[in-house]
């Protein structure tokens, strides 16, 4: 559909090795995008870039550390050298640090908020520049179901920095929408990757607990990004801005203490706590 059509279009994607955002890279490029493919991880990342070949488009990778505003202005400057323009942001990578409250180092909170909302405001105001130049171009940041509700679990400094790239993502709508700049935020539960991957293995009894909590039955997977990166980056998101998306198999539906429908509930009755 031409409307989901971004031949011609020139996308950047932090966090391209893996996960969410190799496949945001891979569903962009089969819609018809170029990719600049940036992680820190060079060989997943050129593993994602002969992939974006594979579909007949022009795929560039750099190692840039999304953490630097200095590293992040040359990472544009390269991407206006070989591409001339970016259409589209899909603002993902970015490090955490799980530590109870009563122990994170001032240090270490420091390094997440830089890792998680400097260096993604940093990637917004680059790419913003060059889509304000050209009056049009849509912005995906990727945050958290911690940004609105607590996950406990020493996810102190992550919830907080991701509080934050959610009001981000309404200034920047805000401030740019009337010049043809859109911004959004797509906020997931639990997806699967490597680092999570790797506490479920440690504690067999967190999958459950993630599970109690999500109404679709299942945790996500990268490729659930795919579709809804297309439309953000297309003429069919023509109208969404300033839109906080919970891509979260119903997890934000559903009360904290409500029951997912695929366990059996007995019939009962019951009164109202409410007195009239």
């Amino acid at each position: 559909m031409r409307l989901f059509d971004l031949t011609g279009r020139v996308a950047v994607v932090s966090g391209a090795a893996q996960g969410m955002g190799r496949a945001t890279a891979l569903a962009l490029s089969e819609a018809g995008a170029d990719l600049v493919l940036v992680d820190r991880n060079l060989d997943g990342a050129e593993a994602t870039a002969n992939d974006v070949r594979r579909h007949g488009r022009r795929a560039i990778v750099e190692n840039t550390d999304v953490s630097s505003p200095d590293a992040i202005a040359e990472l544009f400057r390269r991407v206006d050298s070989e591409f001339g323009r970016v259409d589209f942001l899909g603002n993902i990578a970015g490090d955490g640090i799980l530590s109870k409250p009563e122990d994170l180092t001032i240090a270490d909170l420091h390094k997440v908020l830089q890792n998680l909302v400097v260096g993604r405001f940093a990637m917004c105001q680059e790419a913003g520049r060059r889509m304000l130049a050209q009056g049009r171009g849509s912005i995906m940041n990727i945050g958290s179901l911690a940004s609105t509700t607590a996950l406990g679990r020493g996810h102190i400094a992550y919830s907080m920095a991701m509080g934050a790239v959610v009001q981000m993502t309404r200034e920047l709508s805000t401030e740019w929408s009337c010049r043809g700049v859109r911004v959004n935020c797509v906020t997931p539960a639990q997806v699967i990757n490597p680092s999570l991957s790797a506490r479920m293995e440690q504690d067999p009894t967190l999958e459950g607990r993630f599970l109690k909590g999500i109404p679709a039955g299942r945790l996500g997977q990268p490729n659930d990004i795919s579709g809804l990166a297309v439309l953000l980056a297309s003429d069919a998101s023509e109208w969404i801005t300033g839109a906080i998306i919970p891509m979260d198999g119903g997890n934000m539906a559903m009360n904290a203490g409500g029951t997912p429908g695929h366990e059996q509930h007995p019939v009962q009755t019951f009164r109202s706590e409410k007195k009239d």
